[in-house]
């Protein structure tokens, strides 16, 4: 038996969406704004969350940091550090995403055993409470498991895949960052493609959109079926890449078989040393683009991390904040 279709998007109208109740913004606390001069300055809303990974000059994942160790900052303002983590316990929901079009279907089988090998680990060694979901795309989106923690379910869906159709790379994003916003705790898109976005309605800046809105973090997996230049997409590649460093991801370019093992170790150790941050934004200046600038750092020298670049908040104007273009019009 086949998984459940999510959809396809159609011009007008989004198909096979959860329902709006289902997309929402956590608000913690109470909300005010103050008026100072010409500039607007939001002084409490909702708590921010930042899932962050430290990386050594090696490359190597960092624990043992401490709150101290950390700065935040929201357009320009030092922001205070109200709930910290260090190897957060929140339970992970990895959603992952396979690209099924007929450009991918000769390393079809291999991205397969992979991926089993993946979740075993991720179920085996990790919080009881983590799950993972399993979405196919092609030129249509299908949930082919709910997020479960029971290896089975996987195993079965993923004997099911073969390799037809078009790619709807955006579409998927979309649609899989809805299912994504509904879950608590830790948030993680790992998507396997090939890059090549062939026959999406939505737009590279919408699927960005929604996953920052689903506070996830994205990371690509490249599967290169043409190793040489002319059989690669490597606009396909670049806008992968920007997905993931706007999110705090990592992009990885294996070839299948070994490399691609490796490319979801490294995800695994990523996942097991995060650091969860959260503040309330305070003094912030708030502008036309409801998008705010995160900055996260760390005092030590060398040390490299790896964290979302922004939120969608509050806009000059608007006291709840602008609302996302994916999201306009939508009842």
């Amino acid at each position: 038996m086949g998984g459940r279709p999510v959809g396809r998007f159609a011009p007008s109208h989004l198909t096979g969406l959860p329902p709006v109740s289902w997309l929402k913004l956590v608000l913690l606390g109470g909300s005010a704004l103050v008026l100072s001069g010409q500039e607007t300055i939001r002084v409490d809303v909702r708590l921010v969350s930042i899932l962050a990974t430290v990386k050594a000059p090696s490359g190597e994942p960092v624990g043992g940091l401490d709150k101290a160790d950390f700065s935040v900052s929201d357009n320009g303002v030092a922001q205070e550090i109200a709930v910290f983590e260090r190897r957060t316990e929140q339970p992970l929901s990895v959603a992952l995403l396979i690209d099924t079009s007929s450009s991918t279907a000769i390393k079809l089988k291999q991205e397969v055993d992979s991926i089993t090998r993946f979740l075993a680990s991720l179920f085996g060694e990790g919080h009881p409470g983590d799950s993972a979901a399993l979405f196919s795309f092609n030129d249509t989106v299908t949930l082919q498991t709910s997020f479960s923690n029971r290896l089975p379910r996987f195993v079965q869906a993923l004997k099911t895949l073969q390799g037809e159709g078009g790619t709807s790379l955006y579409d998927a994003i979309v649609l899989l960052s809805h299912e994504l916003e509904r879950r608590e705790g830790r948030k993680v898109a790992v998507v396997v493609t090939d890059g090549a976005d062939t026959t999406s309605v939505r737009t590279f800046h919408e699927a960005l959109e929604a996953v920052q809105m689903a506070d996830a973090v994205l990371y690509g997996l490249l599967v290169v079926p043409i190793a040489n230049d002319p059989g690669r997409s490597i606009g396909g590649e670049h806008t992968l890449q920007q997905l993931a460093d706007s999110t705090g991801g990592r992009m990885f370019l294996p070839t299948l078989g070994a490399e691609l093992d490796r490319a979801f170790s490294e995800i695994l150790k990523d996942l097991r040393t995060q650091y969860y941050l959260a503040f309330y934004p305070r003094q912030v200046p708030l502008t036309k683009n409801p998008f705010h600038r995160l900055e996260v750092k760390v005092a030590r020298p060398g040390l490299r991390v790896l964290a979302r670049t922004g939120y969608y908040g509050e806009a000059e104007g608007s006291a709840k904040g602008a609302t996302p273009s994916w999201r306009r019009g939508r009842r």
